[in-house]
């Protein structure tokens, strides 16, 4: 799933997009709601609140649209090429006795444009406080691919490497590797100047170990999210 969604992103760069402008969010804060798996690789579904946040100052950082919960600091080392470090939430698992908790990192990212179109790199590692759950990394890429009338539409792809200790936390099973690969669709709408609705949706492929481990139900999973938030 990963090879076919950095193919298919890479086709939708050369489609044509309306120009967006320089930073069309701004800074967000609201609330939606979120249906995803009971875990990853669950074939029950299940309703979650979750937080709208992004906020970039000068240094410091804090957001929900890169696919977790995270904030810390940054510094742009060549123009929109920025290195930092982060905290993040991580998700438990009740299946596996896994409680919620949260990790440290690092990360690079680079924000550019092709033509008309902002495109995103993120480049990042989680290590988790409990030395027993291992880390993860992430490789994640998106494009914009309409921005007009007040309506941004984003797609983006993710692939989650995470280490042996990491797989036998949250499933139970031997052995690291790739986890899994994603590719999605983020939309924005402004209802007015000061209040933006949000959605998403994203397929979800578990790869290796995460893919055959005896709790893994569903290979392929669907997370939906709507949500409201208030641009300062």
């Amino acid at each position: 799933m990963l090879e076919s969604a950095m193919r298919f992103l890479a086709l939708l760069l050369v489609l044509p997009s309306l120009a967006f402008a320089q930073d069309p969010l701004g800074t967000l804060l609201g609330a939606g709601v979120r249906s995803r798996p009971e875990y990853d690789g669950a074939s029950k579904q299940e309703l979650q609140p979750i937080p709208v946040i992004r906020y970039y100052g000068r240094t410091l950082f804090a957001r929900t649209t890169q696919g977790i919960l995270e904030g810390g600091a940054r510094l742009e080392v060549a123009k929109q090429l920025w290195v930092g470090a982060q905290l993040a939430f991580e998700e438990g698992n009740e299946r596996t006795d896994l409680d919620p908790g949260g990790s440290w990192g690092f990360h690079v990212e680079w924000d550019t444009r092709i033509g008309p179109a902002p495109v995103g790199f993120l480049a990042r590692t989680r290590t988790h406080f409990d030395s027993e759950r291992g880390s993860q990394a992430d490789l994640r890429a998106s494009v914009g691919v309409y921005g007009s009338g007040g309506l941004y539409v984003f797609l983006f792809t993710q692939g989650t490497w995470a280490s042996g200790d990491w797989v036998r936390a949250y499933y139970a099973a031997e052995g690291g590797g790739l986890m899994y690969s994603a590719l999605g669709v983020e939309a924005a709408y402004d209802l007015n100047p000061r209040w933006v609705l949000l959605g998403s949706v994203h397929g979800r492929q578990l790869h290796g170990h995460a893919a055959t481990s005896p709790i893994t139900e569903e290979q392929t999973n669907y997370f939906t999210s709507i949500g409201l938030a208030y641009r300062f």
